[in-house]
């Protein structure tokens, strides 16, 4: 490795390369704001995942402008800058280059830059932009940065052609990461999809696979085993509202896992009000359900005594049923799809399933020492799985780690790039 010296400002990189150079950002790039007047381009684009990505002009999920007009227009090779909600977002990336023309958002900041490859520079704001580097500028509680509060960044570049290198490095080197890191995500995929057929094959028809067998005469039903018992939903529960229990845990309800404690995931960006008073008391065996995204799966029996949102619904057992099975009879296919089927609203973010159809809703039971045996091959076939899942999954994790770390060796000129490389 060649001699270093410290950074001048830079401090999180502690020393560069002697041949390296340090300048601040307004040096190296300039501030781009071309106004897509006239709809000079249709082509949208976003910042996901640190990435520029297109996206369509009818799609409706979030907030769409009354005119693209609006929107800056970016080129290939520009820089763009997500710097809102940086109090309240530190997990997002917030920097990508962008690889075409387009439109974006005029409240991302757009730059070229200037001396610098800017293939390089997208891979050290990376570096940055993991470090959370971002974060600490501006002072105070900001929670958003514009071009001036940038301007004295610093940057760490060495000569073009390294940069050159460096970059092509990394081009190979995370290309192949995200190759082994794509490959594990499918078969999270696969492993997540065989749950569900799991699930929804254990409840729908036992596991007895030899049981005679019978119509349901419900279509979305099919044939269900001869010695079941066929019931209303609301045979088995009544919807209450019982309030003033400001005392307990907030519980949540997740599409993923049904209903568990609030304060257990890191994930949950809804933030509770101080004032509980109106919050429903959760008793263990009490189904809860999100009536906004019952069509999405998201709903449970409880295990936990707690309180949970008032716009939920929340129905406490009255027939006999072992609540295991129950819940995840409720929540497997094709339960969603019909719940889908039973809500109403003009957009999909806002279908609403009422609980009087919901509690009309057929329902097939084995009897109870049957329900018991389902419930528990599910929770031992669930355990098989989910723990591939969570091996798989910090396996991912590794290779992220992995990623970032040679990105920051790379751009800081901590490891040696050659160009034959």
């Amino acid at each position: 490795m060649p001699t270093t010296k410290p950074t001048r400002k830079a401090t999180w990189i502690e020393s560069i390369p002697e041949h390296w150079n340090e300048a601040p950002f307004f040096a190296h790039t300039i501030e781009r704001k071309r106004k897509n007047t006239g709809m000079k381009s249709d082509n949208l684009l976003s910042l996901s995942y640190g990435r520029i990505v297109r996206k369509s002009m009818e799609a409706n999920d979030g907030l769409v402008p009354e005119s693209y007009e609006t929107y800056q227009i970016v080129e290939p090779g520009e820089l763009v800058f997500r710097l809102t909600d940086l109090q309240n977002d530190k997990r997002s990336l917030r920097s990508a280059i962008s690889l075409e023309t387009g439109i974006i958002t005029s409240a991302y900041l757009a730059v070229s830059p200037v001396g610098i490859l800017p293939e390089f520079m997208s891979y050290l704001m990376r570096s940055y932009d993991l470090q959370k580097v971002f974060y600490a500028m501006g002072g105070g509680m900001r929670q958003s940065l514009k071009y001036d509060d940038m301007r004295h960044l610093p940057l760490v570049f060495p000569p073009l052609e390294e940069q050159s290198y460096i970059a092509e490095f990394l081009d190979n080197e995370t290309g192949r990461i995200d190759g082994l890191i794509a490959q594990k995500a499918r078969f999270i995929a696969v492993l997540d999809d065989k749950e569900k057929a799991m699930i929804s094959h254990f409840v729908r028809r036992g596991i007895d696979p030899g049981a005679p067998t019978k119509d349901s005469g419900v279509e979305w039903r099919g044939i269900v085993p001869a010695h079941w018992r066929r019931a209303r939903i609301k045979n088995h529960f009544k919807q209450v509202k019982r309030q003033g229990y400001d005392e307990l845990t907030v519980l949540s309800v997740y599409r993923e896992f049904g209903v568990i404690e609030k304060a257990s995931r890191s994930d949950n960006i809804n933030k509770t009000p101080e004032d509980l008073s109106k919050y429903q008391l959760v008793e263990p065996n009490d189904l809860a359900i999100n009536k906004m995204k019952a069509w999405q799966g998201s709903m449970g029996i409880s295990p936990h005594l707690g309180i949970t949102s008032p716009d939920y619904v929340v129905m406490t057992p009255i027939g006999e049923h072992n609540p295991k099975y129950m819940h995840h009879y409720l929540r497997a296919r094709p339960m969603p799809w019909v719940y889908r089927l039973i809500s109403n609203g003009i957009r999909t973010d806002q279908w609403r399933m009422e609980p009087e159809k919901f509690l009309e809703l057929p329902i097939f039971l084995p009897p109870m020492d049957e329900q018991e045996a389902i419930a528990n091959r599910i929770d031992l076939e669930l355990d098989r799985i989910r723990d591939l899942i969570e091996k798989t999954e910090s396996t991912i994790a590794l290779l992220k780690e992995k990623r970032a770390a040679l990105i920051t060796a790379a751009v800081t000129g901590k490891v040696e790039v050659k160009a034959e490389a």
